[in-house]
């Protein structure tokens, strides 16, 4: 009788966990991704059993006092997790890593922007904590009055391990789609695709095996991975952009097994050629800004005067995109100046601070005798960047290590073009990069210093408050550029100055509905929600080059380093230089990618051909390989420090000057 009043207070504490998981599960899904009862809430509730199967297990071998606190404890820690995560989802439109944790302290310099997170995700917070409450009233009799035992701990664990088994192995039967259930639950990690179809404890179950042993990440084909869309008989030829490396020795010399299949892959894949514009800019000094929210939302002939006429004028490119990644503007800007596509789970640029990096421009510009400098007008050290932009060969200055601007929040982009213009105008030859903070959300004109500074000016815009505020924040970034304009003309050496100007990503403080009163019209949510503006501008250019197409920030980098000249492989970067004459593609985040030919996305399982295109039964399925191994190798060579092999004197030169 004792025996199975034990078995059946262990079956009621089970229920209670799972029913409460499951229903958190609901919740979370229901606010975040919008669609609830489909196929992923089934996988779900299957890979639910076993850890709630743990949870009971870990909160029954102790005495029913210890068995009710350790219940508590673990409900309250499972039921808080999930509050963070609504909030993180709420602000940032995406999940948040384990990894990013570690910078708590750090985000709690945005601590109004949590209270407006937290706001705005209020119902389904209160809806959260129904199950701990209830715990609290009833939990006491529920709990097993005594220790598990030995032989009860033994079966659990037996039992947790045969379900985690067989369940996974139901996971790895599902093959069907572009990107199947299986690679997604064993070769990579996608937070937001993880925890639409496997649940938010599952995901941070993923995520901790992804941060101690990596994903077990694939190796795919690179030949012929971009279609070529040149070389029409009579034509120029242009030679490969390729640096002589020796791949074949490079193998035979690998430390490891990883290593030396990357060699394999990297020899594979199909080089971009040079073109009519490589060496257009070769000596011309460069200025270089990654813009805080900046978008094609922001550009207003009448508010932001400067920025708009410069995104008709130099390199025009009609289909650029700016996708959103993990970490925020941290990953915005990794992926910008590196052509990596960001680690998930990790901050990548933190991470690349002990890496070789030699096709960033500081460390490229600074050996041809640039002056390289970075600015960052709010803290200096916020996400690290006190350890990677030293590392790209930048002579770093933040708020708090050397760039006194005022503090307010957000900090001002003219004082800070103010304070640094004289450090380098001088130069013989500079390159400069900044990135700014003064389109930073929240957008209103109560606790925005920008805002309220420009809201006289935006107050004939017929705007909700948001909206006018991230044009006002936006008009002070674009009075800075104007200011910077001006100083290079004034000094004589604005044509022979180049300014590049991109977002970090969209601006993701505003409501979908603001979005789409600045757009005026409904945007679709999937793929034009990070269609954006790319500027490449020189003064001297007499006539627009208008590119049209698809493109995105991983671009960025082998664009410019093709037409300043600089010597790059690029084999070994994951964007292609934007005036070659390679395919276009725009890869997302959570896989999703789009070409000419048509668009994949990744959440619906769905291959969208463009209009008039026609393409093969396995162009989708040959793509979604390509985009994955991208994903996979960027993780390598930030993992592998894979440059240092290939140039490894860019990684003993790193090490000479620390």
């Amino acid at each position: 009788m004792e025996q199975r009043k034990r078995i059946e207070r262990l079956a009621q504490h089970f229920a209670f966990f799972y029913i409460s998981v499951i229903y958190m599960e609901i919740v979370l899904k229901a606010k975040t991704v919008g669609s609830v009862f489909d196929t992923g809430l089934l996988f779900t509730v299957l890979l639910s059993i076993p850890l709630c199967l743990l949870f009971v297990f870990f909160s029954s071998l102790w005495g029913i006092r210890g068995n009710q606190i350790a219940s508590s404890i673990l409900l309250g820690a499972i039921t808080l997790y999930y509050m963070i995560q609504i909030v993180y989802f709420t602000i940032f439109d995406t999940f948040m890593a384990l990894y990013s944790m570690s910078g708590a302290a750090k985000v709690m310099e945005f601590w109004r922007t949590g209270i407006s997170g937290i706001s705005e995700s209020l119902l389904p917070l209160i809806l959260l904590v129904i199950p701990f409450v209830l715990w609290v009233i009833f939990g006491r009799r529920l709990c097993l009055k005594g220790h598990l035992g030995l032989r009860g701990a033994l079966v659990i664990v037996s039992v947790v391990m045969l379900l985690q088994t067989g369940i996974a192995q139901v996971v790895m039967a599902d093959n069907s789609g572009v990107m199947s259930r299986s690679y997604l639950y064993s070769k990579t990690f996608v937070p937001d695709l993880s925890v639409q179809n496997f649940g938010l404890l599952t995901t941070a179950r993923l995520d901790a095996k992804n941060l101690l042993f990596g994903t077990g990440q694939s190796v795919a084909a690179a030949t012929g991975e971009f279609e070529e869309t040149g070389g029409d008989e009579g034509e120029t030829f242009y030679e490969d952009q390729v640096m002589d490396i020796d791949f074949e020795s490079l193998m035979a010399s690998a430390p490891s097994d990883t290593v030396k299949e990357m060699h394999q892959y990297f020899s594979a894949v199909t080089p971009t050629k040079k073109n009519e514009y490589s060496g257009m800019f070769e000596g011309k000094n460069l200025i270089w800004i990654c813009a805080e929210g900046f978008s094609s939302w922001a550009l207003d002939e009448a508010k932001t005067p400067t920025l708009s006429k410069m995104s008709q004028e130099g390199f025009v490119f009609q289909n650029f995109y700016n996708p959103i990644w993990g970490v925020s503007t941290s990953d915005g800007e990794y992926t910008t100046c590196t052509s990596l596509i960001p680690k998930t789970g990790v901050w990548s640029f933190y991470r690349s601070g002990s890496n070789a990096m030699p096709f960033c421009l500081g460390n490229q510009l600074g050996a041809m005798g640039y002056s390289t400098r970075a600015y960052h007008n709010h803290t200096y050290d916020y996400y690290r960047r006190d350890v990677s932009h030293p590392n790209m060969g930048y002579d770093y200055k933040g708020y708090g290590n050397g760039l006194n601007v005022t503090k307010t929040w957000p900090e001002s982009d003219v004082e800070m073009m103010e304070l640094t213009i004289p450090e380098y105008i001088n130069d013989a030859k500079f390159h400069t990069y900044y990135m700014t903070v003064s389109g930073h959300l929240e957008y209103n004109f109560s606790g925005n210093r920008m805002a309220a500074k420009h809201q006289e000016d935006v107050a004939d815009l017929d705007y909700s408050e948001a909206a006018r505020a991230y044009i006002a924040c936006q008009m002070e970034f674009d009075q800075a550029v104007q200011y910077l304009i001006e100083q290079l003309d004034a000094a004589g050496i604005l044509d022979d100055t180049v300014i590049v100007i991109s977002g970090d990503h969209y601006p993701y403080g505003l409501e979908k509905s603001e979005i789409d009163e600045l757009a005026g019209e409904t945007v679709e949510e999937n793929f034009e929600l990070y269609h954006s503006t790319l500027i490449i501008w020189n003064s001297a250019m007499e006539e627009p080059v208008e590119i049209n197409k698809p493109c995105c920030s991983l671009d960025i980098l082998p664009t410019l380093s093709n037409l300043f000249g600089v010597e790059y492989d690029s084999r070994l970067l994951m964007g292609r230089d934007i005036l070659s004459d390679s395919e276009g593609l725009v890869v997302f985040s959570d896989h999703s990618w789009l070409t000419e030919k048509g668009r994949y996305n990744a959440s619906a399982d769905e291959f969208i051909p463009a209009d008039g295109e026609e393409v093969d039964a396995s162009y989708a399925q040959n793509m979604m390989t390509k985009v994955n191994a991208m994903f996979d190798y960027s993780a390598k060579i930030l993992d592998e420090n894979y440059y240092a092999y290939v140039i490894p004197e860019a990684d003993s030169s790193k090490e000479m000057s620390q």
